[in-house]
């Protein structure tokens, strides 16, 4: 499965599975003991600050965020490990529990993700294209669960829609609007899911007034969805504005002009009884602060086409930003 389907499809999952049903799995994806002062003070014996576990999903983006968030740490005196946990309604509770110290999160989708949970299926959405008021509700929903989050940077992983370079030139396209004036019919290549959800055809067709007329179910950013609108089969593709391989099937992103999509800044997320303390969120600040939507799509181009482990292409970063120590 490409690495952006994975990371999507799971971040937009709807089902919130039960508590109960959860607790049987937690021992097997949890681990490493939690020792030492998270605060900040060094712990007796090794110098180090004590150990924190940072929960990564198994797609591209958060194994490499997962890295970047370790090696920053470990150069800060922490003794940082990652676990890699499959999805949401996994590492969730664990991270409320204290298993998991930190996972780098996309604050639409997590704020969602807690709104169903504490208000079921018919929950009002809290989420928006509006980061400060996205944020405000996502913390409002996470501190009863025990958790910290903290601030949110410039990098955003969104959905976003695609084209041919040779469509966009030919029918003159920059943005999502310019689509929908063009009165252009269009096949979305995309998840089947897109022909209900809010930012996806009925919110192109509401916002835009872009005429879909179908949508081929292959998948959200998939080599399979791509490869159709690059052979003409579909015109737009769904994908996701961290997409690393757009270029090679000649596709550009039309810009999101009326903010359809939420607002999915990645934000480190962290217990808050454990790792709640200044000194982490100083760290973890550093990097929040200097990582971009570009550099994003830059990481994960080395992952994914160059084939560049996701150690090494963190390492090289950070220290491109002196963000920690050669």
């Amino acid at each position: 499965m490409n690495s952006r389907t994975h990371g999507r499809t799971r971040r937009m999952a709807l089902a919130v599975v039960a508590a109960g049903a959860l607790t049987a799995g937690l021992t097997a994806c949890g681990g490493d003991s939690l020792e030492g002062d998270k605060g900040g003070s060094a712990s007796a014996g090794d110098g180090k600050k004590g150990k924190i576990v940072i929960g990564a999903a198994s797609f591209t983006e958060a194994k490499v965020m997962g890295e970047l968030y370790r090696q920053i740490l470990d150069d800060a005196g922490y003794d940082a490990s990652v676990k890699t946990v499959e999805n949401r309604e996994i590492y969730e509770p664990q991270l409320a529990k204290g298993a998991i110290d930190v996972v780098p999160e996309y604050a639409a989708t997590l704020a969602e993700f807690l709104n169903l949970k504490k208000n079921g299926s018919g929950a009002k959405a809290v989420a928006s294209s509006d980061v400060d008021a996205t944020m405000t509700a996502l913390r409002g929903l996470a501190e009863p669960e025990g958790l910290k989050v903290l601030d949110a940077g410039e990098a955003v992983d969104e959905n976003a829609f695609a084209v041919t370079e040779a469509y966009a030139k030919k029918h003159n396209l920059k943005t999502l609007s310019d689509l929908g004036k063009s009165g252009e019919k269009v096949k979305i290549a995309a998840g089947d899911e897109c022909e209900t959800r809010p930012f996806c055809a009925p919110g192109l067709k509401k916002t835009y007034g872009i005429d879909v007329t179908g949508i081929d179910p292959k998948g959200v950013g998939t080599t399979q969805s791509k490869q159709a609108v690059k052979n003409g089969q579909d015109q737009l593709v769904l994908t996701t504005t961290t997409d690393a391989t757009l270029k090679n099937f000649g596709l550009v992103l039309l810009e999101d002009d009326k903010k359809l999509q939420n607002a999915d800044n990645i934000v480190p997320v962290v217990n808050a009884k454990d790792a709640g303390g200044q000194a982490i969120a100083d760290v973890l600040g550093k990097l929040t602060k200097v990582l971009t939507t570009d550099d994003l799509v830059e990481l994960n181009r080395k992952v994914d086409a160059e084939r560049q482990k996701e150690a090494d292409v963190a390492k090289d970063y950070l220290e491109s930003k002196s963000l920690i120590k050669k």
